[in-house]
C-alpha cells in the first residue's frame, strides 16, 4: 500500500515519541501479525511476541526511569497500544496489568513497594494482573464481596474475582477487597492489595486457581481465569501505599481504570486501523461488475465512514491521555474515548468482513479474528452503557447550576 494508517499520522509529536512508535510498528509487522493467524486458532500464549516485548523494554513503558522503566508520558503510551492492537489485541491485554498496577505503585505504592515492584515490572521478570471483577460485581464496582480480615500482622482474604486476565501466569495481583465490609458508603471501607504468588501455580496457600482458563469467543492466547480466595493469607504490607492506604483502594483502582480505558480505546483504535487496511486493500483487488469494487460508491461510503470514525477515535484518546497525563481528572475523556472508539472497532470490523463478502466470513481470512475480538471491548473496563452513565454524570458535576 502507498500510503500507511498509523496511530500517530499527523499529531504534534517529538522525535523520541515517533521513533518508539515506529519500533512497536516495525515489531508488529515483522512478528505478530506473520504468526498471529496460528496463534490464535490454537489458543497459544505467545512466548516468542512476550520475549521481544521485554527485549524493547515494552513492559516498562509507564514505569519511571529511575525505577528502570522507559518512562513514557501516556500519549505515546496510549498510541503504542494502537499499534500493538493493530497486530493483535490479545499482545496488548498481556501488558495492561503491567501498566495498570505498576501505575498504581508509582503513583500510590510506598517506596519499598515501588523498590520491590517496579524494577522487575519493567524487565517482564514479573508480571502481574488486575482484579476487580467477581461474579455478582462488574461494572457496580462498589457491590464486591470479597474481605480481607485483619489477624495479627496478617489479613485473611476470602472471596472470589472472575474474568482475570494473565491471572495464571502472573507472580503479582493488584486485588480490590473490603477491609470493613459495614462501611457506608461501601467504597470508603475497600483496600487495595497487592499479593505475591508463584506465576504459574494453580494452587497456593487458601488461593485456588481453576483450570482450565476461562472459554470465549475470541481475545484468544491470554489466559482469563477465576481466582478463589479460601482463608488466603498475605503480610499487611500488601495493602497499597502501606498503612494510609487502608480504605483508599476503591480511589486508588478508579485511577488505575481511567488509564485502563484509554487503554482499551486504543485496543479498538488499533483493531479498527487493521480492519480498515484490510478492506481497502481488498477493494481495489477484488473486482465485479468489471471493476474493482472499491470504485462502487456503497463501497466508497464504507471506507469514508471506517476513516472517519479512527480519526475521531484518535483526537480523543490522545485528548484524554494528555488530560490525565497533565494531572486532572479524565473520566469524563476517558469515557468518551473508550466509548466512541470501541463502537468504531465494532462497525469497522463489520464493515471489513461486508467489504470482504463471503471470504469476511471465512476464517483464513484475518478479518473473521477481528470480528470475534471487538465484542470484549464493548464491555471490558466497564460496559459501554455504563460509559454513557459516567459521561453524563460527569458533565452534570461539572456543569452544575
Amino acid at each position: 500500500m502507498k500510503e500507511r494508517i498509523c496511530s500517530f499520522d499527523g499529531l504534534d509529536l517529538s522525535d523520541d515519541q515517533r521513533d518508539v512508535l515506529e519500533a512497536i510498528r516495525g515489531f508488529v509487522d515483522a512478528e505478530i501479525l506473520p504468526t498471529v493467524h496460528q496463534l490464535e486458532a490454537d489458543d497459544e500464549f505467545p512466548q516468542k511476541i512476550v520475549d521481544g516485548l521485554r527485549d524493547m523494554g515494552l513492559f516498562g513503558m509507564r514505569i519511571p526511569v529511575e525505577y528502570g522503566g522507559l518512562g513514557l508520558d501516556l500519549v505515546t503510551y496510549a498510541l503504542a497500544i494502537a499499534e500493538l492492537s493493530r497486530g493483535w489485541t490479545s499482545v496488548s491485554g498481556i501488558v495492561n496489568g503491567q501498566y495498570i498496577v505498576g501505575g498504581m505503585i508509582a503513583t500510590h505504592g510506598t517506596e519499598e513497594q515501588k523498590q520491590r515492584f517496579l524494577p522487575r515490572l519493567a524487565s517482564g521478570e514479573l508480571r502481574c494482573c488486575f482484579s476487580m471483577t467477581e461474579p455478582d460485581a462488574g461494572s457496580d464496582v462498589r457491590a464486591i464481596r470479597m474481605t480481607a480480615r485483619r489477624e495479627g500482622d496478617e489479613l485473611v482474604i476470602d472471596g472470589q474475582k472472575m474474568w482475570v486476565t494473565n491471572g495464571l501466569r502472573a507472580g503479582l495481583i493488584g486485588l480490590l477487597v473490603k477491609t470493613d465490609p459495614t462501611a457506608d458508603p461501601p467504597q470508603k471501607g475497600m483496600t487495595a492489595l497487592l499479593v505475591e504468588k508463584e506465576a504459574g501455580q494453580e494452587q497456593v496457600g487458601g488461593l485456588t486457581i481453576p483450570m482450565p482458563p476461562l472459554k470465549k469467543l475470541g481475545y484468544k492466547g491470554v489466559e482469563s481465569v477465576e481466582l478463589v480466595f479460601d482463608g488466603h493469607r498475605v503480610p499487611a504490607s500488601a495493602i497499597l501505599g502501606g498503612p494510609d492506604g487502608e480504605g483508599q483502594g476503591f480511589y486508588q483502582m478508579m485511577s488505575g481504570i481511567e488509564t485502563g480505558r484509554i487503554n482499551v480505546a486504543a485496543r479498538g483504535l488499533g483493531i479498527a486501523m487493521r480492519a480498515f487496511e484490510l478492506a481497502i486493500r481488498y477493494a481495489q483487488e477484488r473486482s465485479a461488475f468489471g471493476k474493482p469494487i472499491g470504485q462502487h460508491q456503497l463501497i466508497q461510503a464504507k471506507l469514508a465512514d471506517m476513516a472517519t470514525g479512527i480519526e475521531a477515535s484518535r483526537q480523543l484518546i490522545v485528548a484524554a491521555a494528555r488530560k490525565k497525563q497533565a494531572g486532572g481528572r479524565a473520566d469524563v475523556e476517558a469515557g468518551m474515548a473508550k466509548l466512541f472508539a470501541t463502537e468504531v472497532a465494532q462497525r469497522c470490523a463489520e464493515e471489513s468482513m461486508r467489504i470482504h463478502g463471503g471470504y469476511g466470513y471465512s476464517r483464513e481470512y484475518e478479518i473473521e479474528r477481528l470480528y470475534r475480538d471487538t465484542p470484549l471491548l464493548l464491555i471490558g473496563e466497564g460496559t459501554n452503557e455504563i460509559q454513557r452513565l459516567i459521561i453524563a454524570r460527569g458533565l452534570l458535576a461539572r456543569h452544575a447550576v
